[in-house]
């Protein structure tokens, strides 16, 4: 099969297109014969070598990127029940969706309803899962909340604000120009800060009367965590679950005091989708919701698979509106 592989840490250059053997669905697995795979900013830290650490997310060099992808079950393993050949079938958090066949444990998969386009299912996975935990577990969002979504225009920030306003909160979003700011405000936001034109930190102090938002969702990281911090209010969360500036190495604790006894939390999506119940709750309910029109999704490019790593620059490049995928099968 062919495959995205990278055998050195480093820029996109490192993505390289192979032909390697089609993996076997061990116990519990099964084979997918992939559709589409997701392009995430997890994918270039893992190319990168910034998960190099993580025991969560491993980075063995060779490695098949790509943590999400949507297809067909061609094969089954021993001991899978729940699945069978010719199920329509997502998944995220599986490394190796960069390539034509995948092996996936079954525990991990979604069952994709009818309605639900494969490239529509496969934005749903790693982002819409992303969406809904910030918005429904790592802070549980309710009529009155208040919240920050930076990046407003990006493929997790649409999503993010439509899943806000779905538990009626009001959403302040930034965003890095006019057309960016459309992109959100026709998503749902209620304010948007221009953060080129104005302090986000400052629009946040004076739109919230001098109190601040509840929590703030931050995939920014380097560039924005301190004044992300800066903009809760008193015992507010601040959530950074990426860092498309640059990760965050260090937060000084006297700061969170400082700031007003905030909370600080860098957490994974893995942690938010440990079972199958947890997975099918989430997905089920982005799938539900995509069709009843409740949810628009937008994909911003496909790519080919060859052309993984120009897809990589273009995210890099923090100019997306929407999803980027590679389109693995014709």
């Amino acid at each position: 099969m062919k495959a995205i592989r990278v055998f050195e840490f480093g820029g996109p250059e490192q993505l390289r297109l192979v032909e390697t053997e089609t993996p076997r669905p061990k116990e519990g697995e099964v084979l997918v014969k992939l559709a589409y795979a997701g392009i995430n900013f997890i994918d270039v830290y893992m190319r990168n070598g910034s998960y190099v650490r993580s025991r969560t997310y491993q980075t063995p060099l060779p490695m098949t990127l790509g943590m999400e992808g949507v297809g067909e079950v061609v094969e089954v393993g021993p001991g899978v029940n729940r699945i069978r050949v010719g199920d329509r079938v997502g998944y995220c958090l599986v490394r190796g969706s960069y390539a034509e066949y995948a092996a996936v444990p079954a525990w991990r998969l979604a069952k994709i309803p009818e309605g639900v386009p494969d490239s529509i299912a496969t934005t749903l996975m790693l982002q819409g899962c992303t969406a809904h935990y910030l918005t429904h577990s790592c802070y549980e969002l309710k009529p009155g909340s208040t919240c920050l979504v930076h990046a407003g225009a990006g493929g997790v920030g649409q999503l993010l604000i439509q899943l806000a306003k779905l538990r009626g909160a009001t959403v302040f979003a930034t965003a890095g120009g006019a057309d960016k700011a459309e992109i959100a405000k026709a998503r749902g936001a209620d304010h948007v800060i221009l953060y080129r034109e104005r302090d986000f930190r400052e629009a946040v102090m004076e739109l919230t009367g001098g109190k601040g938002v509840d929590v703030v969702y931050d995939a920014v990281g380097k560039d924005t965590i301190a004044r992300s911090i800066r903009s809760l209010r008193r015992r507010g969360l601040c959530v950074n679950y990426g860092g498309a500036s640059g990760l965050v190495t260090s937060i000084e604790p006297l700061e969170l005091g400082e700031a007003g006894s905030v909370y600080f939390t860098r957490p994974h999506l893995a942690d938010y989708t440990a079972t199958t119940e947890e997975i099918e709750w989430r997905t089920g309910d982005l799938f539900r919701w995509y069709l009843e029109g409740r949810l628009t999704v937008v994909i911003d490019r496909e790519y080919p698979l060859a052309e993984a790593a120009e897809a990589h620059r273009y995210l890099e490049g923090r100019g997306t509106r929407g999803k980027l995928l590679l389109k693995v099968m014709p």
